[in-house]
């Protein structure tokens, strides 16, 4: 019984000696590595967008553009015929109507440096009820708009898959 608990408590402070030599080498090892004083690091100033402008033109300042009004004139979808055409533009709501065809939906444009970028959204915004199978997206074009004293030309933008283009006068 006594060669026993001699063996146990050899073992154990083997076991002690042990991680106290592994914590030494460890704080040995970490202090090789490192300086004994503590600086701070230098955080990186936030860069400010560099102006890239020249003249009166500042891109990063826009303005929501206001096309409201009934405009008359012709459509052109996919290089179709022209088509007679009525634009009614009231706030960001707009109908369009083409011989039989008529579309509405929400639109919204914004100018930046005298460009006009007009987004058409089709149909009915009203959110569907929540549901396993909801309705497919619905379509919208981007577009530019040019308005000309009383004109309003609207094309479609590089890149759009559907070709659009309007243009008439405001009534």
């Amino acid at each position: 019984m006594r060669k026993t608990i001699y063996l146990f408590s050899l073992g154990l402070v083997v076991v002690i000696l042990a991680t106290l030599a592994g914590a030494g080498l460890v704080v040995t090892a970490q202090n090789t590595n490192s300086s004994m004083t503590m600086t701070e690091t230098a955080k990186p100033k936030p860069r400010k967008p560099k102006k890239t402008w020249t003249g009166r033109c500042d891109p990063m300042k826009q303005e929501q553009a206001d096309l409201s009004g009934t405009y008359t004139g012709k459509v052109r979808n996919d290089k179709g015929a022209a088509q007679d055409a009525t634009l009614t533009i009231t706030g960001n709501q707009f109908t369009m109507t083409s011989g039989s065809e008529t579309h509405s939906g929400r639109i919204t444009a914004v100018t930046t440096c005298g460009y006009t970028g007009v987004t058409m959204m089709m149909g009915d915004l009203t959110p569907p009820p929540p549901g396993p199978n909801p309705p497919p997206a619905l379509p919208a074009m981007s577009l530019r708009a040019k308005k000309v004293g009383k004109t309003l030309t609207l094309t479609s933008v590089p890149g759009e898959p559907k070709q659009v283009w309007f243009s008439a006068r405001i009534q």
